[in-house]
């Protein structure tokens, strides 16, 4: 039986992987300093949780296989340490995915916004069709009950492209591990700015990860993304650009349209029909017919925290949805299909400044006209977050001025948060809060009536 230790057994990906590991027969042990919900009770229903927090150097020896090491991780950790010098072979997440599918067909999709959603779309209509596949996606999806899946059986990897770093003492991003034979980019926005401090900086990041595309391999990208396309106009692989997937709206329904015939689905949004099409030309590649993908795509619910809806209370005409956008392209995008899909109705936006990159100064500005296309704004800034990232504070009037709309709110508590919600119309509304956080605590049964 093979024997692996997680450094960092708690992180989110981490945690599933350990998971994935276990269920294959593998001997899993790990450790964390913490280790918040939902990965504790994943691990211990899994048997894995460790007995006690803290790092346990002593524990390790010759007889691990291999050391999986976390972001989480610190390049001192003394666990890590001990790996070394016990000349184990330490590996990254990314790093493991590769070494546990490297005889696999691996489909990577990468891009700053769509990722998540479009390797749950991938995923969605492999299962429809009937085709096995190993994975790893970044949110917990309907009818999936991990995150990370690994076999001996499955000819794919379905694999969701992070470009953040692979770990402390590899700092590159993770997607430049994986050498997809399928890759696919979503489209690029400027993200990560305390690891990539120049926009040029960040695109070289998905210049070389379209260079580890395997030979024989493809490239799928956003026609509509100028960035993306002047990578794919450089690539040495066949590359093929989507488009928009022409859909329609009638009242708060969405229709694909296809061969002049209508399909229901339930996402929606001008995003979710470029998304549609990246999952199409993906499932194409790898033999998916048009009649399979469009049946099983009528029934994607979405993924978790994707424009996924909270509450619904109908008695007064009310929605409120909560997702994961927190760069600028994301907000944007995010915005429009909630104002396009419910245009009767008053539209709040409540967007939490969470990541390193949205609290700093030097990137506010590229918020500017982001929120512009709602009834009304509300933008929620943590003093605690600015303080564990280590930034300066910002004004109100700084963060008025960064989106350059006057008429916006700026609030730093939950219980600020929902005084101002207290004015809000309540019916006849939709709410969007978008964050990569959770506002402090906030619950949307707090506010709705």
């Amino acid at each position: 039986m093979k024997k692996v230790h997680f450094i960092a057994i708690g992180g989110s990906a981490m945690h599933n992987l350990a998971i994935a590991l276990h269920r294959k027969g593998y001997e899993v042990t790990g450790s964390d300093d913490e280790i918040f919900e939902p990965s504790r009770t994943r691990l211990k229903n899994e048997g894995i949780l460790p007995d006690e927090l803290g790092w346990h150097p002593e524990k390790l020896d010759e007889t691990y296989e291999s050391v999986i090491l976390g972001m989480h991780a610190r390049i001192d950790n003394p666990e890590l340490l001990r790996a070394q010098e016990l000349g184990l072979k330490v590996y990254s997440y990314p790093e493991y995915l590769y070494e546990q599918s490297k005889d696999k067909i691996r489909i990577v999709v990468g891009g700053s916004h769509g990722k998540t959603t479009i390797t749950s779309m991938i995923l969605h209509v492999m299962k429809y069709a009937g085709i096995e596949t190993d994975f790893m996606v970044g949110a917990q999806l309907e009818g999936f009950d991990v995150m990370v899946r690994l076999s001996e059986t499955a000819k794919y990897m379905v694999i969701e492209g992070d470009e953040y770093l692979t770990s402390p003492i590899d700092r590159v991003p993770k997607f430049h591990k994986y050498h997809p034979n399928i890759a696919v980019i979503s489209g690029i926005g400027w993200d990560h700015v305390n690891v990539f401090p120049t926009f040029d900086c960040y695109l070289e990041q998905f210049r070389i990860y379209v260079n580890t595309i395997e030979n024989g391999g493809c490239l799928i990208f956003d026609n509509n993304d100028i960035e993306a396309r002047k990578i794919a106009d450089n690539a040495s692989v066949k590359t093929y650009g989507y488009d928009i997937h022409p859909y329609t709206s009638e009242g708060e329904d969405t229709f694909l349209i296809v061969n002049n015939d209508k399909i229901k689905i339930q996402v929606f949004g001008e995003h979710n029909m470029k998304n549609v099409n990246a999952a199409y030309n993906v499932c194409k590649q790898i033999g998916v017919s048009d009649e399979t993908f469009y049946e099983a795509i009528r029934t994607f619910k979405g993924a978790s925290r994707r424009l996924e809806l909270m509450l619904e209370n109908k008695d007064k005409n009310v929605l409120l949805f909560r997702d994961f956008a927190h760069a600028p392209s994301k907000v944007v995008a995010t915005v429009k299909a909630l104002r396009e899909q419910y245009k009767d109705r008053f539209l709040l936006i409540v967007f939490e400044l969470h990541t390193y990159s949205s609290l700093s100064e030097v990137f506010i500005d590229h918020y500017k006209n982001c929120l512009d296309n709602c009834d009304q704004a509300i933008v929620f800034y943590d003093p605690h977050a600015v303080a564990i990232k280590k930034l300066e504070m910002m004004t109100d009037e700084r963060i008025v001025e960064g989106f350059g709309r006057n008429d916006i709110k700026v609030v730093h508590s939950k219980n600020e948060l929902l005084e101002v919600l207290n004015d809000v119309p309540k019916e006849n509304m939709v709410g969007g809060f978008m964050s990569s956080g959770d506002f402090n605590g906030f619950k949307p049964e707090d506010f709705i009536i």
